[in-house]
């Protein structure tokens, strides 16, 4: 009696695992470059890219197909400037992910103290040519805030300590 309890709950087991891998095999075909929510949890290929965007600005798939019954072609738009290049810069007091543009400026999305410092709330984080946020150490008698600007240059982001101008 205990080995046919045991291959039945094996069984349902087995039947229970069939089930949720082909629901998720169901789904996963579901997704296909025809706008279904699941479309977005998967890889696109090029000719499914090209559709999107067309569904998406209403310009015929194929740029060299007429967009009207006339046969002229619809004007385009602009094209749209690269995004923003992200990346993290490290420093003595913490870290940052910074976003450096295309027009040059840099922009702070998020920081983060290391151990042993806060970040000051005085934070200035752009868009701007220069970015500034203040790496206070935790115990202030023995250390002196770090002050860092952090802008953009064709290798990365770079962050500098630059002197104190509080008059404290």
């Amino acid at each position: 009696m205990r080995k046919w309890r045991s291959a039945v709950v094996t069984a349902a087991w087995v039947a229970v695992g069939t089930a949720a891998g082909a629901l998720g095999a169901w789904q996963l075909a579901g997704a296909d470059a025809d706008g279904g929510d699941a479309a977005h949890s998967r890889p696109l290929d090029e000719a499914a890219v090209r559709r999107a965007l067309a569904r998406a600005s209403n310009a015929p798939a194929d740029p060299g197909s007429p967009s009207t019954a006339t046969g002229s072609a619809k004007p385009s738009s602009p094209p749209t400037p690269p995004a923003a290049e992200r990346s993290t810069v490290r420093f003595t007091g913490g870290s940052a992910t910074v976003e450096c543009r295309q027009d040059g400026t840099v922009r702070l999305i998020s920081w983060s103290p290391a151990d042993g410092f806060h970040i000051d709330d005085d934070v200035e984080r752009g868009p701007a040519a220069v970015a500034r946020l203040e790496a206070e150490p935790a115990d202030d008698d023995e250390q002196p805030d770090l002050h860092y600007e952090i802008h953009c240059t064709q290798q990365g982001p770079q962050a500098k300590v630059i002197p104190d101008t509080d008059d404290d």
